[in-house]
């Protein structure tokens, strides 16, 4: 287990001193593959660089298993780096190297036998899906196979912890799904601990369980991936899950309600049941959805009708569905 205790991390720069991160406190679990978004900025590659002390922070704890990181001497923190590895959106493969030699750097420096880490080599690309590029070199390959190898060499040491910060920000949307598949599959079957940093929401949707939204430094709300994406109570959570407020055609002359649906209304013809069981027609203005765990959630924005007791009786009807979040709102863009 990661736990991030009170974290801050302050950067002296020659305008003045910058903080990065201001007091974070987090809880990741063994075998969670736990997403921190947010936009550019927001202080997210400080973060993970903390959490394997490429960046020391200011203040705070960094605790693996209830031991602080930030207490242990250089020999110790090597040891304890064993179990946490990290792969980059730049890849950062050794350019004179092949795909193999880039595999067994990690086994080289640790002491293991030639024979004996290109044999475990071998084992990674085959884990990767890459055993007939083992004599490729890094220029020979496309990004997202240039990913694979450098996953296969993050696993090199067994880690129980893979670290991914925007790795797949520099890959085509077709590649960055079969580089997500491959990391919950690495998860899954073998018990890695994934932490992903990212600033797209596709990410999040498709491959994490738990999310934390981080803005100026600070962890805006953290929870499951459904219960943020389905209602976020942050001012930085609604920007991510609604960009930019949504997005209406034709201006509305009444009031408006946005309705969040958990995964469970999103089945549910909430709109035509108005109709039918209530004789109450709105207007659909806006709506969107996103598929998680196998599950649709989503937003939807109604006109109210002009009526104040039609409107009244509208969203009465609508609060008491379950799994259905309605709230008026004024913050779309026309």
């Amino acid at each position: 287990m990661i736990e991030l205790v009170k974290l801050s991390k302050t950067f002296s720069t020659a305008e003045g001193k910058v903080e990065a991160l201001k007091e974070i406190s987090l809880r990741i679990e063994d075998g969670d593959v736990f997403g921190v978004i947010g936009l550019s900025g927001a202080g997210k590659s400080t973060l993970v660089r903390c959490i394997n002390l490429l960046e020391r922070p200011t203040e705070g704890k960094v605790l693996l298993d209830g031991k602080d990181l930030t207490l242990l001497s250089p020999k110790e923190l090597r040891e304890a780096r064993k179990n946490v590895s990290m792969i980059f959106q730049g890849f950062n493969l050794l350019m004179q190297r092949t795909a193999l030699d880039n595999v067994c750097f990690p086994l080289e420096l640790a002491g293991v036998k030639k024979a004996e880490a290109r044999r475990r080599a071998r084992e990674l690309l085959e884990l990767v899906e890459l055993p007939d590029k083992a004599g490729a070199y890094p220029v020979q390959l496309s990004g997202g196979q240039k990913q694979r190898i450098a996953i296969a060499r993050a696993l090199a040491s067994d880690p129980r912890v893979l670290l991914c910060d925007e790795a797949t920000s520099a890959l085509d949307p077709k590649t960055t799904r079969s580089i997500l598949d491959l990391l919950r599959k690495l998860n899954r079957e073998l018990g890695v601990t994934v932490v992903i940093i990212t600033h797209e929401m596709r990410v999040v949707e498709q491959i994490c369980n738990k999310v934390a939204i981080l803005d100026g430094g600070r962890i805006q709300e953290v929870g499951s991936v459904s219960e943020v994406f389905s209602n976020p109570r942050s001012e930085a959570g609604r920007h991510l899950v609604f960009p930019a407020g949504e997005k209406i055609h034709v201006l509305p002359q009444n009031r408006l309600v946005r309705l969040v649906f958990d995964g469970t209304a999103a089945t549910e013809p909430i709109v035509a049941g108005l109709a039918a069981r209530q004789g109450i027609l709105l207007n659909i203005l806006s709506a969107d959805t996103h598929v998680i765990g196998g599950k649709t959630y989503g937003s939807m924005v109604l006109g109210l009708p002009p009526d104040e007791t039609e409107a009244a009786r509208a969203l009465l009807y609508l609060r008491e569905i379950p799994g259905l979040t309605a709230e008026e709102v004024t913050d779309y863009v026309s």
